[in-house]
């Protein structure tokens, strides 16, 4: 397995609209989902060695954002019948599982992993209030396997900032784990 870093943050961009069905039988889209001081767009999925190594971390730090006023989603944009580990269904139960704080959503046709411009699971895409990207970096130092628990936390300290100021750091790790998976 392949591991893929994605590009570095390009500051401003504007975030693509979607609209995605999320495990919890709601359609949700980005308006749903935007914070009134930012909005984390996460790329995730169930079977990623990645993703799991951090999902903890994922779930505390999105509800300490949420807690700031910052939006969070998950989008799953894996092709399920290569990989039926992330088929809705799997999806859905994840999430109930986990205890998720935030809408999980289905990118069935790859059409939103597209618009983004997601390379990897995680990717993370930290937007401003007004929905500028200022962050494309990773959750923390973890790989395959947890950093260790006193790790500075780089997505929710950026997100912080992002929240406070609109801007993000300058200075940005990108995130690395498995491509995203994508239909024949």
């Amino acid at each position: 397995m392949a591991a893929l870093t994605p590009p570095v943050c390009d500051f401003d961009w504007t975030a693509p609209d979607f609209t995605l069905p999320a495990t919890n039988g709601s359609d949700i889209s980005l308006s749903d989902i935007k914070g009134e001081t930012g909005t984390l767009v996460m790329f995730i999925c169930n079977h990623c060695p990645f993703v799991l190594a951090i999902l903890d971390r994922i779930l505390r730090d999105a509800r300490d954002l949420q807690a700031l006023g910052v939006g969070v989603a998950a989008i799953c944009s894996n092709d399920p019948v290569s990989y039926p580990e992330d088929n809705f269904e799997h999806m859905a139960q994840m999430a109930e599982a986990r205890g998720f704080s935030f809408p999980y959503l289905h990118d069935a046709d790859q059409s939103v992993a597209h618009a983004y411009g997601a390379v990897c699971t995680p990717d993370f895409f930290g937007f401003n209030a007004d929905l500028g990207l200022q962050y494309r970096g990773r959750l923390d130092a973890s790989r395959m396997t947890a950093a260790p628990d006193n790790a500075p936390r780089e997505l929710f300290e950026a997100m912080r900032q992002v929240a406070e100021t609109g801007k993000g750091p300058a200075e940005q790790i990108p995130s690395i784990g498995c491509s995203i998976k994508w239909a024949a």
